[in-house]
C-alpha cells in the first residue's frame, strides 16, 4: 500500500531513514515521504512521524492544482469527514489555508464535520509539491513522554530519550520476534523501545551497577555483564546490534584507550551479527574510520543534542 507520512522536524534525515523499517521510501521533500508499505499496520513503531495517510495523489501547490487532483479523484465517502490542510514550514500555497479547506469539503462526496470527523482528507504541502492523502493513523508520542528516563526505577543521567532510542531501533530494520542486542546496554533505553514492539533483547554492559538498574528498569530481560570486546554469544547469532558507545570520564570502561574500546567492540559486533543485517551505533566523535575496517558504512547523520554534544549515529552493515 502507498502511504504519506508527515514527518517529524526534530532532524532533515532521521525521520525518512526509520521508514526503512515499514517501507520502500519512493520520494521525499521536507517533512514529507512517500512510502510503499506491505502492511500498513506496521506504521505503529514508528517514532518521528506525525500522521501517516492512504497516498491519494500530489499535484503544484496551487488552488487550480489540486481542485484539478480532486476532480480526477473523485472521491466518494458516507462516513462524516473533514478536510485539513499542512503548510511545511517554507512551503507556499497561492490560496489560504481555509480556503484549501473548504475546498477540500465541497469536492469531496460526502457529509462534512469539522466538529467530529471520522474520517480525514489532508493536504499536505512542502517545498514544490502538495501532496494529498487520507489519514490512517497518529504516531502517539504521548507514549514516548510516559516512558521518560526520570519515570524508571533506576536513572542515570546522559541516557538517551525514548523517540530517539526507537527510531534507532527502527533504523536498525529489525523485526518483532527477532533478536536485538546493546554491548553498552547502561539502564536499558534502547533495548526498552525494542521490547516494546516485541523484539527480543539482549543486553551486556562492563559495569556491574548499570546491569543492576537495568534488571530494574526491565525486570524479566536477558542481561549479562560482560566486556563488549569479548561477548560470550556465539558467531552470527543476532539479528541487530543498537547501541551508545561510551564517552568521557565518567563512564567505567575496559581498555586501554576509547580507540582500542571502540576497534575491539566493533569488532566483535561484527562477529556475532548475522551476515547481511545492520549494527547502529552512536558516538560523540568521528570513528568512521575505525568502524570502515570492520563494516561498510551504509548511514551517517548527525544530531545535536546542546552546544558541547553532538551525536554521531553510523548505520553499518
Amino acid at each position: 500500500m502507498k502511504l504519506l507520512f508527515e514527518l517529524s522536524g526534530e532532524h532533515p534525515d532521521l525521520p525518512a531513514a526509520e521508514l526503512e523499517c515499514v517501507g520502500t521510501v519512493l520520494d521525499r521533500r521536507t517533512q514529507v515521504a512517500v512510502a510503499e508499505c506491505p502492511d500498513p499496520r506496521a506504521v505503529g513503531r514508528l517514532a518521528l512521524t506525525h500522521v501517516v495517510m492512504e497516498y491519494l495523489g500530489e499535484c503544484e501547490p496551487s488552488k487550480e492544482g489540486l481542485t484539478g487532483l480532486l476532480r480526477d479523484l473523485a472521491i466518494r465517502t458516507e462516513k462524516p469527514f473533514a478536510g485539513r490542510v499542512k503548510l511545511i514550514q517554507g512551503a507556499h500555497m497561492d490560496v489560504p489555508r481555509l480556503e484549501v479547506e473548504k475546498l477540500i469539503g465541497g469536492l469531496v462526496a460526502g457529509p462534512v464535520s469539522l466538529r467530529d470527523p471520522v474520517e480525514e482528507y489532508r493536504a499536505v504541502v512542502s517545498d514544490d509539491r502538495c501532496y494529498f492523502g487520507r489519514v490512517i493513523a497518529r504516531i502517539d508520542r504521548g507514549g514516548f513522554e510516559f516512558r521518560n528516563p526520570m519515570r524508571r526505577p533506576f536513572f542515570h543521567p546522559g541516557v538517551m530519550m525514548p523517540r530517539m532510542g526507537r527510531a534507532l531501533v527502527n533504523i536498525s530494520l529489525v523485526r518483532p520476534g527477532e533478536l536485538i542486542f546493546d554491548p553498552f546496554c547502561g539502564t536499558g533505553g534502547i533495548l526498552l523501545e525494542a521490547r516494546e514492539i516485541g523484539v527480543r533483547v539482549l543486553g551486556s554492559d562492563f559495569d556491574p551497577a548499570m546491569v543492576a538498574g537495568y534488571r530494574q528498569n526491565l525486570p524479566g530481560s536477558d542481561v549479562m555483564i560482560a566486556d563488549a570486546t569479548a561477548v560470550p554469544v556465539c558467531d552470527g547469532a543476532l539479528d541487530s546490534v543498537v547501541t551508545d558507545l561510551p564517552y568521557g570520564q565518567s563512564v567505567r570502561i575496559h581498555g586501554e584507550s576509547m580507540d582500542r574500546l571502540y576497534d575491539g567492540s566493533l569488532a566483535e559486533i561484527r562477529r556475532i551479527l548475522k551476515p547481511g543485517r545492520r549494527a547502529v551505533v552512536v558516538t560523540h566523535r568521528d570513528i568512521a574510520p575505525i568502524a570502515a575496517r570492520h563494516f561498510t558504512v551504509l548511514q551517517e547523520h548527525e544530531q545535536r543534542v546542546h552546544r558541547s554534544l553532538t551525536r554521531r549515529i553510523l548505520v553499518l552493515g
